[in-house]
């Protein structure tokens, strides 16, 4: 007999007769977890209540409560729990009350010890069963979750009638569940797709019972395209035939989106842009085919990967598993960031975000992450699992896109300062000082960006300055002055009302770098902290490369002279913290000018 599951479980007896009592207390005692006696039925029901045992045995017959009494009590307060009943009397009165109250299992006295123990154990395995069944469907429906939380999920059913769509994709098709269960798929296909394109792939799902994986582009209740990374898979039944289409999808509208908004902006510039953009027709598809799957234990070991995870990052299989996670190398964070992001990933909550990876051949992978923590019934962690999304090729599409953008506004910056004679790498250092100053604030990587491409067009608004005004070698009168200040304004009105966040800051940069400390600058005459930060950053760059670069009206100062001018203005041309935080880095400015030499 196998008797490790009867050892780990918890018996009540009840019995009034002090020998049987004792012969089962002898019988059981070493056979079972823990064993609990009472006398009678009413101080079985309070000891059930106390003790919460895993299978109860009771005599029938029994002083101040009998055992189908008790059993009763019993059955109010759980209605599952192994009931077996034991009696002298073979009377099939109890027998019927016994199976109208639901005991497991009936045994006459004098007890069969064999039988009792055959009973118990049979009872202990389906315990067992049945709690792992419940681990087993709690483990399932986690899963079920997880897919419900990271994907778009919709199911139909062999005639391609939508049965079943979760939240996400509510969300992006703009549709309630009501208006779409019932329907076909056409009423989300937008018009550019051929019926040829559907026709296909119903052929491979269903006739040929394969899965079909591909980009799909959607329209919206309201109208608007989308389109989605998807995965359709047909459900068979054991003997393989299709039951029902099940679909999982990522959203990669944005991405689809940006290329499309780039390509038709590069076709629109009059600029002679063509050595930066024509990367374009190199760009592949920047979605990947599939999800990177990895599961490790509560110790941070690597317990499995699927072919995906293996293919991306460049391993076999056997490299990853029993591996601490360490072995996934992050090498564009540090040792503090490392620990910092290790320890969100493992979090009893989970996590969301941008992992960077190192691949065995030593290049970058990135991808979104989200990694779930899986939970038994008890609510304790007992493994997590970490759904990667493949997005290097989106990562490095942005970074081209941002230095093309930057390139392009290298050339805008460049019209407004050829115009007035002041050529050369005069915008890239400007950008490069503001750069600095920005790091040196310790303002956030996003701002740090944002002035460094921003920064080169200060001076956009000088092509509305004729120019017999802007090139005129002897000083301004006052009204050629009140002119030539409006470049400012004309810089502002160009710029602001584009929506791109590079752009507006451009406007901002445009608008306030000739404004003063001390309220004494143009075109508003703000004072202090009035004046935007990009702008007091641009100000105190642009007056540095202005006064150290030569141009057809003027020498370059000595450094001397530009660093007494700063002390002198400190406080009224420029702020006095810029003023500060220039002369404690100046090797730093003057390593810029030296790289970028006109």
């Amino acid at each position: 007999m196998n008797f490790e599951n009867l050892s780990k479980i918890k018996v009540l007896y009840v019995e009034d007769d002090k020998n049987t009592r004792e012969e089962i207390k002898y019988f059981l005692e070493k056979r079972v977890e823990k064993l609990y006696l009472a006398e009678n039925g009413e101080e079985g029901f309070n000891l059930y209540k106390e003790v919460n045992p895993d299978i109860i045995i009771t005599d029938l017959q029994m002083p101040k409560l009998s055992g189908i009494e008790m059993s009763k009590l019993i059955r109010k307060e759980n209605s599952n729990i192994p009931i077996i009943i034991t009696t002298a009397f073979n009377d099939l009165n109890y027998l019927f009350e016994g199976i109208n109250i639901g005991v497991t299992s009936y045994l006459t006295k004098p007890l069969n010890l064999k039988l009792l123990i055959e009973s118990l154990i049979s009872i202990s395995k389906n315990i067992f069963l049945e709690i792992e069944n419940k681990e087993i469907f709690n483990t399932l429906k986690q899963y079920k979750d997880i897919v419900d939380e990271s994907a778009i999920v919709s199911k139909t059913n062999l005639e391609g009638i939508i049965t079943y769509i979760n939240e996400p994709f509510e969300k992006i098709s703009g549709y309630k569940k009501e208006e779409l269960i019932g329907q076909s798929y056409n009423i989300i296909r937008h018009p550019d797709v051929e019926k040829s394109f559907f026709t296909n792939i119903w052929h491979l799902i269903k006739d040929k019972k394969k899965s079909w994986q591909g980009k799909i582009k959607n329209i919206s209740k309201d109208g608007y395209a989308y389109y989605l990374d998807i995965l359709i898979k047909p459900i068979l039944d054991l003997n393989g035939e299709v039951i029902e289409y099940i679909s999982l999808a990522n959203d990669i509208t944005y991405f689809e989106e940006t290329k499309e908004y780039f390509k038709e902006q590069t076709i629109k510039k009059s600029l002679d842009l063509s050595e930066s953009i024509n990367i374009l027709n190199q760009y592949k598809d920047a979605i990947n085919e599939s999800n990177m799957i990895i599961r490790l234990n509560t110790q941070r070991v690597i317990t499995y990967v699927n072919d995906s995870f293996a293919s991306e990052t460049g391993f076999k299989k056997e490299d990853l598993i029993y591996k601490p996670y360490s072995i996934l190398k992050q090498p564009t964070l540090n040792q503090k960031e490392y620990e910092e992001k290790v320890e969100n990933i493992f979090s009893s909550k989970g996590w969301r975000g941008q992992i960077t990876n190192e691949t065995k051949s030593g290049k970058l992978l990135h991808c979104d992450v989200v990694t779930f923590p899986l939970k038994n019934l008890k609510g304790e962690i007992i493994e997590y699992l970490g759904i990667r999304h493949n997005i290097t090729e989106i990562v490095n599409l942005r970074e081209e896109l941002e230095e093309t953008q930057r390139e392009i506004i290298y050339k805008l910056g460049d019209i407004g300062e050829s115009r007035s004679q002041e050529t050369g790498n005069h915008v890239k250092r400007v950008a490069e000082y503001s750069k600095l100053i920005a790091i040196k604030l310790n303002m956030s990587s996003d701002e740090i960006s944002t002035i460094f491409t921003a920064s080169p067009m200060h001076d956009i608004g000088k092509v509305g300055i004729p120019d017999a005004i802007l090139n005129k070698p002897s000083k301004l009168n006052e009204e050629e002055w009140e002119i030539m200040k409006t470049h400012s304004e004309i810089g502002y009105e160009i710029l602001k009302t584009s929506t791109r966040p590079i752009l507006q800051a451009a406007a901002i940069i445009s608008y306030t770098h000739h404004e003063k400390w001390d309220a004494t600058g143009y075109p508003k005459g703000l004072k202090g902290e009035d004046i935007h930060i990009y702008g007091r950053i641009t100000a105190l760059a642009d007056v540095f490369d202005a006064l150290g670069s030569n141009r057809t009206y003027k020498k370059a100062w000595p450094l001397e002279d530009i660093l007494a001018l700063f002390k002198e203005q400190k406080g009224k041309h420029f702020d006095p913290k810029l003023v500060d935080l220039f002369m404690d880095n100046l090797d730093e400015f003057l390593t810029i000018r030296n790289k970028f030499k006109d």
